[in-house]
């Protein structure tokens, strides 16, 4: 069944009714993460929250606008930028994802480094509990007493609740912007080049990295020209805040750039085209159909002084494997975006490029990092936790879920493993003790 509630008392009204008769449901937006956390697995309820897309306040004076999950992330900077504002986090699918989506997966996009992810600009939200209680997290300013429960929901994937109002930050936007290209002859130069930006104390707003397979498939896509086709490698750059810092900071990195191989800097002339660079990394995961027929996409987060090794380890793992892999990420805060390419027609592909993947995500947590950085884990993901936590780290997190939700009604199944979620009693012997408690 499906429900497509338009306000926070139907919301609450539907909630009620699944706890009374111990329904499971399951919020979904517009449906863009790429873990699975937004698909039913157990015939829960799906309640849709596309109806929900009213922008209900705006408040320049304060830099905060509230709105329904609905709301599609594109249109909250569309409705101050008129006033000089915009809204920092800007997912790559971000002309098409809801808000709801961005904070149950704690999104981040290519400004995140600067900037930081979804939760940085969550002030407040009001939430419908499992039980169908309405409550308030947070407010409308970003220091509230007591406990950081907004935070504790972000990124929760539909497990805690829905939320029906969220209000955002929103910031004023810079006086001057400049983008940069480099392109390299090896990915890993443009991997040290984004360390050594960042440890000469420069904070661009975005450093995204693209290799070879994303370029042609940008190009033969999207049809820019700006992208040099014969790179194994460009880094994208973008410098924003006073002219003066911008311009100072354009030459250091420039110099940065030429000192670790670069064989071309280009510095975009006017607004379109900063735009048209942006837009061919934006279009990079649709581009992929151009070069396979399938793909299969991970997110892992590494320290930046990393970068070049991992990456390295990745085109090891590629050769091992057999298996192409593209390699588009956001370098600047070292998260990664391996798109694996296969043909699912072919038998056991699937399972092996899962593999493949999996060995990237372990990888990213033996160099001190993370199984996500922005996409969540879900389903597809669940089943790596136990690489990252411990048995009390998992156990500890399912106490804080039931608090929110005693009877395991909202989006079950998800983010923790279990022998019958995972599918996979070699990778998991026994059940969880969490879940066996849970």
């Amino acid at each position: 069944m499906v429900v497509l509630p338009r306000t926070t008392e139907e919301v609450s009204a539907i909630l009620k009714l699944c706890d009374c008769h111990r329904i499971p449901f399951v919020a979904r937006g517009s449906g863009t993460g790429l873990s699975g956390g937004a698909l039913p697995e157990e015939g829960a309820i799906l309640i849709v929250t596309a109806l929900m897309k009213q922008i209900l306040e705006v408040d320049l004076d304060n830099q905060r606008v509230i709105v329904q999950p609905g709301v599609i992330n594109n249109w909250v900077t569309q409705a101050v930028s008129g006033a000089g504002f915009y809204y920092a986090p800007d997912p790559s699918s971000q002309i098409i994802c809801s808000i709801g989506g961005n904070v149950a997966e704690n999104s981040g996009g290519v400004h995140c480094l600067k900037y930081g992810v979804t939760t940085n600009h969550v002030l407040g939200l009001k939430v419908v509990l499992p039980n169908g209680e309405v409550v308030t997290l947070g407010g409308k300013v970003s220091e509230m007493p007591g406990y950081d429960f907004t935070g504790v929901f972000v990124g929760s994937e539909g497990t805690l609740g829905i939320a029906t109002e969220v209000t955002l930050r929103i910031l004023k936007s810079p006086e001057t912007i400049q983008v940069l290209l480099a392109d390299y002859n090896h990915v890993e130069a443009a991997g040290a080049t984004v360390s050594d930006i960042i440890a000469a104390g420069i904070l661009p707003g975005g450093m995204e990295i693209m290799d070879n397979f994303s370029i042609n498939a940008v190009e033969d896509t999207v049809k820019l020209g700006c992208y040099p086709r014969d790179a194994a490698a460009i880094l994208l750059i973008e410098l924003d805040g006073t002219t003066t810092e911008v311009e100072e900071s354009t030459t250091q990195v420039v110099q940065i750039c030429r000192q670790n191989g670069a064989r071309a800097v280009a510095i975009a002339r006017d607004p379109q085209e900063r735009l048209n660079l942006w837009k061919g990394r934006k279009a990079a995961f649709a581009a992929m159909g151009r070069l396979s027929p399938n793909y299969y996409v991970q997110d892992g987060v590494i320290p930046r002084t990393k970068l070049p090794y991992v990456l390295g380890e990745i085109e090891r793992l590629s050769r091992e494997y057999g298996y192409p892999v593209a390699n588009v990420f956001h370098a600047g805060d070292g998260n990664l975006h391996p798109l694996i390419l296969y043909n699912q027609s072919i038998p056991g592909a699937l399972e092996q490029v899962e593999a493949l993947g999996g060995e990237i995500l372990k990888l990213c947590v033996r160099v001190g990092g993370s199984i996500s950085g922005e996409h969540g884990i879900g389903a597809d993901k669940r089943c790596f936790m136990p690489d990252m936590f411990s048995d009390t780290d998992l156990e500890t997190m399912q106490w804080v879920r039931t608090c929110f939700d005693p009877h395991h009604l909202a989006n079950p199944s998800k983010i923790f493993p279990t022998p019958r979620t995972c599918g996979e009693a070699a990778r998991n012997p026994s059940p969880h003790p969490a879940a066996a408690r849970f």
